[in-house]
């Protein structure tokens, strides 16, 4: 079977599926206003959980750069792979450099990289740090993720306004704490 045909078909088990899902949670497909629905999903969650490619970009380091570089207020929605909600919001990552600096465009792709996909924000954080770690050889990384969790604000707890922080350090960033507080000032954390 070709790839675009398997893609056909899985649109079209995921449409069957969200049409049991909704009609199963009693609403009615017939309305014209959710008819469309069980399509709407399948485009929706196949948004949120895929990432755009992107390739690395890195550049030599001539003029040997030892200072911190950080991207901060970057956006992002992800999906809580426990109730499969959005949880939305901004990243702060930075690394210092080694001998090779990165495109900065990459620092929000790598963070899009991560979350378009069923998701704990512990372990997204802990993940862009070391990916971005394990390809650039950087003497440190920071991320720090800042997020609202819609399956506990509009659900359980209902905890409207509350966020969750993660952070996760390697290296410089780690070891040394003037590097380490330097990073968190600039990211915005208090």
């Amino acid at each position: 079977m070709t790839a675009p045909l398997r893609a056909v078909e899985a649109a079209d088990e995921a449409e069957e599926a969200a049409t049991a899902l909704l009609t199963a949670l009693g609403l009615d497909l017939s309305d014209p206003s959710l008819a469309m629905s069980p399509a709407r999903m399948v485009r929706a969650y196949r948004e949120l959980l895929t990432p755009r490619e992107f390739s690395l970009t890195t550049f030599p380091n001539d003029e040997g750069y030892d200072e911190l570089v950080l991207a901060r207020d970057i956006p992002f929605t992800s999906v809580c792979e426990h109730h499969l909600l959005p949880f939305t919001g901004f990243a702060a990552v930075g690394y210092l450099p080694g001998n090779r600096i990165l495109g900065l465009s990459k620092l929000a792709r790598i963070v899009e990289l991560f979350a378009r996909r069923p998701q704990v924000q512990e372990r997204m954080t802990k993940q862009i740090a070391g990916w971005l770690d394990s390809r650039l050889h950087p003497r440190g990384v920071g991320v720090v993720l800042r997020a609202e969790h819609t399956c506990m604000t509009l659900r359980g707890v209902r905890a409207a306004g509350s966020s969750t922080v993660t952070s996760t350090m390697l290296g410089i960033l780690r070891s040394d704490a003037r590097s380490r507080q330097e990073f968190f000032a600039l990211a915005g954390v208090k």
